[in-house]
């Protein structure tokens, strides 16, 4: 276990961009998902019990994410390789990006590298189409958080966005 706590971004933080390979030849940028929905779910490591629980329960529930407008992005430090391999095993329908090279820089600027073990927090953060998390969140790293905190933070985008459209 790590020593320190996480400082996961909270809601209301600007969500910082990066570039992360999603297969060995392609990369995938938070900038261009701009104008829709993006979750992020952070998880310490491919082949780990809870983290292949844990995807591939998102990947079943994807249509619900969709329904929302919003696309799921898997992140952790393991390769580009790894994650392919990973994925197909899963028949996982979503991008992984590896967080491989330099190790953890994008955990590190949301706030949730575990210095100690090389890994991430397993942590989930909803984005909104205009660059902002609206909602983190830090699971211990051996329970599955589930998606109950990602379903409530897209209603409530849905939410927000249809009062502000009555509010014009």
């Amino acid at each position: 276990m790590s020593d320190r706590p996480s400082h996961a971004l909270p809601a209301g933080s600007p969500a910082p961009d990066f570039t992360l390979h999603a297969t060995p030849d392609q990369t995938l940028s938070l900038s261009e998902l701009k104008g829709s929905p993006v979750i992020l779910a952070f998880y310490p490591a491919d082949w780990s019990p809870v983290c292949g629980d844990q995807m591939t329960f998102y990947n079943q529930i994807l249509p619900t994410f969709a329904k929302a407008g919003a696309q799921l992005i898997g992140i952790s430090v393991d390769g580009s390789w790894c994650h392919e391999a990973f994925a197909a095993d899963r028949k996982l329908h979503f991008p992984l990006l590896a967080d491989f090279e330099p190790k953890g820089a994008v955990a590190k600027a949301y706030g949730v590298y575990r210095d100690k073990e090389g890994t991430s927090e397993r942590a989930l953060f909803v984005i909104d189409g205009g660059g902002t998390i609206r909602w983190s969140y830090v699971s211990p790293v051996g329970i599955n958080p589930g998606a109950d905190g990602i379903l409530d933070a897209l209603d409530n985008l849905t939410t927000d966005a249809a009062s502000q459209g009555d509010a014009k």
